[in-house]
């Protein structure tokens, strides 16, 4: 009898040993924090050498982490890229081929599902554009959520107003903010790391809409600019008189106004990244914690006279921020020259978070060319737009080298059909696409880009025969109630 309790509290003993370690090595995996700020171009920070953009929070973040110089939003727009940072797939593959598209659950295992497997607590806060169709409504329970256990967003909404800007509280109902929208959001995230479980590694993506335009005005040109002007407090920390466009653009003061509004809201997430920053430390969870800094895309505020503020092949488009940080793994204030795109930073965030997933991703993991620092990993990144702009058909594909840009399209659009070198001509204004000196570049990248296109099976997929090669449950999820072209053709083209 006495032998048999002994050997009770022993399996007692090795149990509670056993949750002990159960316990510790949950913790002991490392926090995940996705900021994103929304068509916020990589020359519109401090660290990436604009001398009069205030980022210093940004900037002081640049200097303890590590900094891409190379990274590329493979599609330059907004749900696209969304689509491709939860699921590391083509558009092709994950249905979030363009804005208001929605990404279709179940075609593999998305971001927010394979980290709350894994025992993390799961929370998105702002813009989410990816439910598709209707946007003013909120996110429904359920596997639209991505994995996501907490979710307050306003799926897409441009007024950031206080007052104006809103979100969907957890009962499904409408709140509206008192202050500047990114502020707002930033109390939301400050909130939810207050109340985490600390027993429980966390993943919180911050999802901030601007420098994103929020209309247009008509200027004294007579013609249509995009809108930025933002709180007076942000507007009064530039002088709009004193700011420099970017290279080959002309200036007027409908341009100055656009430029001053937009480096006002870059200083306004720049306020809020501090805020998360800080609350970070003071929870004891910055060391523990990889912390990224990114954008969906870039903006070209007019440069090359384009008409929209994205979806082109240029570096002002495609060329967006990345920035880590994670003490236990990245050298503090580093640099690298790696080729990097948006399809592979799902695989490499678990990569370097250690989290074993044998899914084939059409993103590459480059977690060890990163810890490695093995700059020459990549020697290409495909880019591509399925739709430019309402009511403009116009599709393109091309690819990113660390010498060349290019890019080719079945029409003979200006902006869609360009060969840059990237060396020569940082600033891209001199385009050798019909330079004859430069046919066999040209010949060999439009074999790379060929080549990229067959491994994504990419026909040269336009919007009137993109249905064709999607899966059928695209169709159960395109809860269009609101008027967009594309949408409509889509769901009457089988």
């Amino acid at each position: 009898m006495e032998r048999a309790i002994w050997i009770g509290y022993i399996w007692i003993s090795l149990g509670l040993i056993s949750c002990g370690k159960a316990k510790e090595e949950v913790q002991k995996k490392p926090n995940l924090l996705i900021v994103l700020s929304d068509q916020h171009s990589y020359d519109m920070l401090g660290a990436y050498g604009n001398s009069q953009v205030k980022t210093p929070n940004l900037d002081q973040f640049a200097r303890e982490g590590l900094l891409f110089e190379n990274c590329f939003s493979n599609q330059s727009a907004c749900t696209p890229f969304r689509g491709m940072l939860f699921s590391g797939m083509h558009p092709l593959k994950n249905g979030a081929f363009v804005n208001d598209a929605p990404l279709l659950p179940n075609q593999s295992k998305l971001l927010g599902e394979i980290l709350q497997k894994q025992g993390y607590q799961t929370a998105y806060i702002g813009k989410w554009h990816l439910l598709g169709g209707d946007r003013d409504r909120p996110i429904p329970q359920g596997e639209m959520r991505y994995g996501f256990d907490r979710l307050l967003t306003n799926n897409c909404h441009v007024d950031f107003r206080p007052g104006k800007a809103f979100y969907w509280n957890d009962e499904g109902e409408k709140d509206f903010f008192d202050e500047w929208e990114v502020y707002g959001q930033t109390d939301q995230a400050i909130a939810y790391l207050d109340q985490i479980d600390k027993d429980k590694p966390f993943a919180l993506i911050v999802s901030w809409h601007p420098p994103h335009d929020w209309g247009k005005f008509k200027g004294e040109d007579g013609k249509m600019h995009y809108r930025y002007d933002t709180m007076d407090e942000l507007m009064e920390l530039y002088e709009r008189d004193s700011i420099r466009l970017r290279p080959g653009l002309a200036a007027s003061a409908d341009r100055m106004r656009m430029y001053h509004g937009y480096m006002s809201m870059v200083s306004g997430v720049d306020k809020a990244f501090g805020l998360l920053m800080d609350k970070l430390e003071e929870i004891g969870e910055e060391d523990n914690t990889l912390t990224l800094f990114s954008a969906d895309h870039g903006d070209m505020l007019e440069s090359h006279n384009a008409l929209l503020p994205k979806q082109y092949p240029h570096d002002y488009s495609s060329h967006i921020p990345f920035i880590m940080k994670y003490p236990k793994k990245l050298k503090e204030g580093s640099r690298t020259s790696l080729l990097f795109g948006a399809l592979d930073i799902m695989p490499t965030l678990l990569g370097l978070l250690e989290l074993e997933d044998e899914q084939d991703y059409d993103g590459r993991d480059l977690s060890d060319a990163i810890l490695q620092g093995d700059n020459e990993a990549v020697n290409s990144v495909p880019i591509w737009v399925l739709k430019q702009g309402k009511g403009n058909n116009n599709s393109w594909r091309g690819v990113i080298t660390k010498d060349f840009t290019f890019s080719m399209s079945k029409d003979s659009l200006e902006l869609s059909n360009v060969l840059f070198d990237r060396q020569e001509d940082p600033y891209q204004l001199n385009n050798l696409f019909y330079h004859p000196d430069y046919h066999d570049t040209k010949a060999a990248l439009r074999t790379l880009t060929y080549s990229w296109m067959e491994q994504f099976g990419d026909a040269f997929y336009g919007p009137e025969d993109f249905a064709k090669v999607m899966p059928e449950e695209t169709w159960q999820y395109n809860y269009t109630s609101r008027p967009y072209d594309l949408l409509h053709e889509l769901n009457t083209v089988k």
